[in-house]
């Protein structure tokens, strides 16, 4: 495999990888219960839980994710770029209220 087909690779890992709207929202922090995130905070202030942000970006209204399936569970990835700050793993997070 070269250079080029593994670069796609994080990509291919996605199973729905939707066009943002152009008013779409970014997710700047995640919200985690006991380690575990359970939902991410937008960057209009708006916290969801993990399916309503699925849906949402299912919709187009959350930019810079794809729709990954792990043992049957969706959840959201970061779209792969060269700027590792926007990574969902690299954001801050907060705790469930």
């Amino acid at each position: 495999m070269d250079n080029n087909n593994l670069s796609k690779l994080p990509m291919m890992a996605l199973k729905d990888i939707p066009n943002p709207n152009a008013d779409a929202k970014q997710i700047v922090a995640l919200v985690k219960e006991e380690g575990r995130v359970v939902g991410y905070k937008l960057s209009d202030g708006q916290v969801l839980d993990k399916d309503e942000s699925i849906k949402l970006a299912k919709q187009g209204g959350i930019r810079g994710v794809g729709i990954a399936t792990r043992k049957g569970n969706e959840y959201l990835k970061s779209l792969p770029d060269e700027i590792e700050g926007n990574n969902l793993s690299n954001l801050p997070s907060i705790t469930k209220k």
